[in-house]
């Protein structure tokens, strides 16, 4: 330990504060003055770090009637009651935030310590340890503040806190990357499959703006269906007719040494935040579902919030959660399939037809007999293929690419954070691979 480095308990570095409660009949609004966090906002993609969005916001007149007091830019947010604090998820927000009553604030002295720093040095913490209660954990402002933490001079702060933020900050760069490539898929996949704009096209003698070879694949006018207007020799499928459901299921004699699982609460658009391993026989029962290069995998549990992802080329040892319907296709077009599948409307459409209390859920058959309308000729959908499964592809790289940087800055943190490893010499960690 370097001899300018001194041991400081956390309650002379910041103050811990309580969240507020919520009201219910203030939440659900999608824009305010001040984001309202949950525990369960920590899992959006985007907050992976720190707190970029929210499910409920407020307004200056919401804060008079909650009486609520915003946590200041910096300030790190953490569960602080029941089984999410095990998980030991820190945030950091990043405007006038307020936080739910599950949850605790820790407002750094700005005088004493760098924000960033201190939000790198508390995650080093097992909040779990310290919690209080066994049925229903829970931490006291007593017992975080007597922690104590090994603080280096305030410009050696700085410079461990821009190696660790330069690494969180090219996996946020790549995320941001991620939500373009699949909103241009999104996008492409609507007005193909969807909206039909290149048949309305043609049909109108307009140009349909794509290349030739693809424009020719389009019809020039419609017909009746089911579903009313569709493509003329376009079919309405349902997802039975085009994918396997659940194909594949984990038996007592898949000579596995590890599991990598997938948890529900651990997925959300296309991310998956956390893979825990385990080894073979001490999985969680429902580790049961089998995956394969070009799947899609849907939450059957509350299926509206958007809990799914696109698998591609995935180890044999990676199993999801029996919440998950994993769709195999038929045929090589599994950029059609997850399209078809993450559109909105079709999350939608599933949240209405669940059922249940806390969870409500749908049948691996709802989601089967879902009906799509599919272009009969297979050069459309290879067409497709080529151009929107080479975006997913790239959103793929860039996650591998992530999950690299998450893996170097775990490694680096309690190195830099205690002082065992040089400033300079994780700078050229940092360097080789940013």
């Amino acid at each position: 330990m370097a001899g300018e480095w001194a041991t400081v308990k956390l309650g002379d570095l910041c103050s811990f504060r309580a969240g507020s409660v919520f009201k219910p009949a203030l939440q659900g609004q999608s824009s305010g003055k001040y984001p309202f966090v949950k525990v369960g906002d920590m899992n959006l993609p985007a907050n992976a770090v720190r707190i970029q969005e929210a499910n409920n916001w407020v307004s200056e007149d919401d804060l008079q009637e909650l009486r609520a007091k915003p946590f200041p830019p910096g300030t790190v947010v953490f569960a602080k009651i029941g089984e999410a604090l095990r998980q030991n998820r820190l945030r950091q927000v990043i405007r006038d935030t307020i936080v739910d009553n599950n949850m605790m604030g820790a407002v750094p002295n700005t005088h004493h310590v760098d924000p960033r720093f201190f939000y790198y040095g508390l995650s080093q913490f097992d909040f779990s340890e310290i919690a209080q209660g066994t049925a229903l954990p829970y931490l006291t402002i007593s017992a975080l503040s007597g922690l104590e933490l090994e603080v280096p001079p305030a410009h050696e702060q700085r410079a461990i806190a821009h190696i660790l933020g330069t690494l969180d900050d090219k996996i946020e760069l790549n995320r941001r990357m991620n939500e373009t490539l699949e909103a241009m898929a999104q996008a492409i996949f609507k007005s193909w499959f969807v909206d039909f704009n290149p048949v309305r096209a043609k049909a109108e003698g307009r140009d349909t703006g794509l290349p030739k070879a693809i424009a020719d694949l389009f019809p020039d006018s419609f017909e009746d269906s089911e579903l009313g207007e569709i493509p003329a020799g376009w079919n309405v499928v349902t997802v039975a007719d085009v994918a396997e459901i659940n194909a594949r299921t984990l038996a007592c004699t898949d000579s596995l040494d590890v599991i990598d699982y997938i948890e529900i609460s651990e997925v959300m658009r296309g991310e998956i935040a956390n893979i825990v391993q385990y080894e073979r026989g001490t999985e969680p029962s429902r580790a049961r579902r089998r995956l394969r290069h070009g799947d899609t995998v849907l939450s059957t549990v509350r299926p509206e919030r958007g809990a799914h992802f696109l698998c591609l080329n995935p180890p044999e040892t990676l199993i999801a959660s029996t919440g998950f319907a994993v769709l195999s296709p038929r045929d090589r077009h599994w950029a059609f399939l997850y399209s078809a599948l993450t559109h909105r409307a079709v999350g939608e459409k599933l949240g209405r037809l669940a059922n249940g209390g806390a969870y409500p859920a749908v049948r691996p058959d709802a989601v089967s007999g879902l009906t799509l309308v599919a272009p009969t000729d297979p050069r459309l959908l290879l067409g497709f293929q080529k151009i929107v499964g080479s975006l997913y592809e790239r959103a793929a790289q860039n996650r591998v690419e992530s999950r690299t940087l998450a893996t170097i800055r775990d490694t680096l943190l309690p190195k830099l954070i205690s002082g065992e490893l040089r400033i300079k010499d994780a700078e050229k960690v940092v360097e080789i691979h940013t």
